[in-house]
């Protein structure tokens, strides 16, 4: 009998355009925001009445208009990059080099539904749709198009699209209390932490999934750390990163000031801790699997994306507990 490819359905295909599920890890964080800013509200810790229906409201205008905002840069880096997915086994089943879509349909449907998503946020706060369309100005244009061909430190740099969703989301919250022209301004450190611990976690996220696919980036000439510097060299920098890590979640430690509770640390700390012992058992020189790729860079580059989700579940968590039974590990100073 023959086998005959059958092309997906229109929606099916826009989904893949948008890589939703790569979205649903940054729509967690700017939700976590979100929660973060109302629960320290109604600590009182912040001069701002906030509902539950503020809150759900919010919420929702956060995640559809992120979801369309990031699914629209998404659409437009597979138009940008449809000449070298097809040289990545990663990437080769992407709708444009599978033919199921023209790349200037995806072009103007990416350019589209990213200026809507991000004029969204105009109905929260003028700086959440201002960061919304600073990620995807940053992603497309300095990442993509920019430094994703020319650079070892594109993952790095490219790294600051993916950490605004918690800017954000706590500037969608925060309406009531930010006045100042200053975009930069939110008015706490909180969300310029919870944005520097995604920024510090991109680098040795992504180079475990270069390190886990090795070659296809230099088969394709996109001058990944590892293809350029060597594995040896993207394992001591992903140390590195992870030790930055450590070092931001012991802010509460030195800086009582920075509206994070001291218990925070320690929770942080554990979670570092876990994720890091995945960087240190990569091994550069173990046998390769089936596929010619290094299983413990896989192992890595997965427990990545459930330390980042329970980095922001904790601190919500942590966050709900009233100051008053925190004792020694607490209250917010802010």
């Amino acid at each position: 009998m023959e086998n005959t490819a059958i092309k997906p359905n229109l929606f099916s295909i826009l989904i893949k355009l948008m890589k939703l599920r790569v979205i649903v890890l940054l729509q967690i964080t700017a939700i976590c925001a979100i929660l973060v800013h109302d629960l320290i509200s109604r600590h009182g810790f912040i001069d701002v009445e906030r509902t539950w229906s503020d809150t759900l409201f919010t919420m929702f205008i956060t995640i559809v208009g992120g979801t369309l905002s990031a699914g629209g840069s998404n659409a437009i880096n597979m138009w940008y990059d449809s000449d070298i997915d097809v040289l990545m086994n990663r990437t080769k089943n992407r709708p444009i080099p599978q033919g199921h879509i023209s790349p200037n349909f995806a072009l103007f449907f990416g350019i589209l539904i990213s200026i809507l998503g991000s004029s969204l946020f105009f109905i929260l706060h003028w700086k959440a749709a201002f960061w919304s369309f600073f990620s995807v100005f940053f992603y497309v244009f300095v990442y993509t198009i920019w430094l994703k061909r020319t650079s070892p430190q594109n993952i790095v740099i490219g790294g600051i699209a993916g950490a605004t969703p918690p800017l954000i989301g706590w500037a969608s919250a925060a309406s009531g209390t930010i006045e100042s022209l200053n975009p930069f301004d939110l008015g706490s450190p909180i969300p310029w932490m919870l944005f520097a611990l995604i920024f510090l976690w991109t680098p040795p996220h992504f180079w475990a999934l270069a390190l886990y696919r090795s070659g296809e980036y230099a088969d394709a000439k996109v001058p990944m750390m590892n293809e350029v510097k060597g594995a040896e060299h993207t394992l001591f920098q992903s140390k590195m990163y992870c030790f930055s890590l450590f070092f931001l979640g012991s802010v509460p430690c030195f800086w009582p000031e920075s509206g994070l509770p001291l218990l925070w640390a320690f929770v942080s700390g554990g979670l570092t801790f876990w994720y890091s012992k995945s960087v240190w058992e990569i091994d550069p020189k173990e046998p390769m699997d089936e596929n010619g790729r290094m299983p413990k860079a896989a192992k890595s580059f997965y427990r990545s994306l459930y330390y980042l989700g329970w980095m922001f579940f904790s601190f919500v968590i942590v966050v709900i507990i009233p100051p008053d039974m925190l004792g020694f590990f607490g209250p917010f100073n802010l």
